[in-house]
């Protein structure tokens, strides 16, 4: 600022207005101004210099996160050219499918009554439904923690919580809170979370590393996370090869997380309950 103020003011400019026949000032003190705004350039320049090595030295650029993922031209016609761990994401579905969400075969095709009872949810707990869309299973999962619990219902299209939100109001449901995330932060509290919840979602993560690393975050020592993703290690299952995922893949993904395997159930009809619990650290 202080040498910005200075070039403003142009140091060779006679600060008098020049009396009759006056060209200007003195050659000397022309030549000791002139010396004097070159000392000022060079000073700043050196002081530029060592701002931007010192900010290279406190923020280092950040390659692992550009080498977690990549990128390839030729790709699926279903997925976004990125890839994970060997696995292409998934397009994300829009807000204007989400009437195949309440689909009334959802019940038959799905079973999500046996998908609560897997979940073994407790009166009073604290459930994320991550990717909650119309909030088909926020819902269902909101009467079974009762009046005492919490479910944060995520999800990064406001459109999606609006029809969440509006369902809430008719069913007179008291215990949802919409949360907006981002690509990258489901924005949960710290530490807040007996269960995460993923319905067909993990897929379409843009950042899943970095998702999983906030959601954990979010967990207790001790909560569990789990993935309800279509087998893809059946061709019977009639969904699109990207929107499904092995029990294998997830795993290996996970590995990467301060997460446990717990179990997988194979109880639904075309898709995997893949649990995993949080590990408690040392600090914690």
């Amino acid at each position: 600022m202080y040498y910005h103020s200075l070039l403003m003011r142009n140091p060779l400019t006679p600060t008098r207005s020049p009396s009759h026949g006056q060209r200007g000032m003195r050659p000397r003190a022309h030549w000791r101004l002139l010396r004097c705004f070159l000392w000022i350039t060079l000073a700043s320049g050196a002081i530029w210099a060592l701002a931007a090595a010192s900010a290279q030295t406190t923020n280092p650029p950040s390659s692992t996160a550009s080498s977690r993922y990549e990128t390839r031209a030729e790709h699926d016609p279903d997925g976004i050219g990125k890839f994970y761990m060997g696995r292409e994401i998934a397009q994300v579905m829009g807000h204007q499918a989400a009437d195949w969400l309440e689909r009334p075969e959802r019940e038959q095709e799905e079973r999500p009554d046996l998908l609560l009872d897997a979940l073994r949810l407790k009166p009073g707990d604290a459930v994320a439904d991550i990717g909650a869309g119309s909030g088909y299973y926020t819902r269902r999962m909101a009467k079974l923690v009762g009046d005492k619990g919490v479910v944060y219902a995520v999800d990064i299209q406001q459109e999606m919580l609006d029809l969440l939100t509006n369902k809430m109001a008719e069913l007179k449901i008291r215990n949802v809170k919409p949360v907006l995330g981002t690509i990258t932060e489901p924005k949960l509290p710290r530490a807040s979370v007996d269960l995460a919840l993923m319905v067909d979602v993990y897929h379409e993560f843009d950042f899943p590393y970095e998702m999983v690393q906030a959601i954990c975050q979010a967990l207790k020592p001790g909560g569990r996370l789990v993935f309800v993703e279509f087998r893809r290690e059946d061709p019977k299952v009639p969904i699109k090869r990207l929107h499904k995922m092995t029990e294998a893949q997830v795993r290996k993904e996970m590995a990467v997380h301060p997460l446990e395997w717990v179990e997988t159930s194979e109880v639904l009809p075309r898709q995997h309950i893949i649990v995993f619990k949080k590990k408690v650290q040392k600090s914690e």
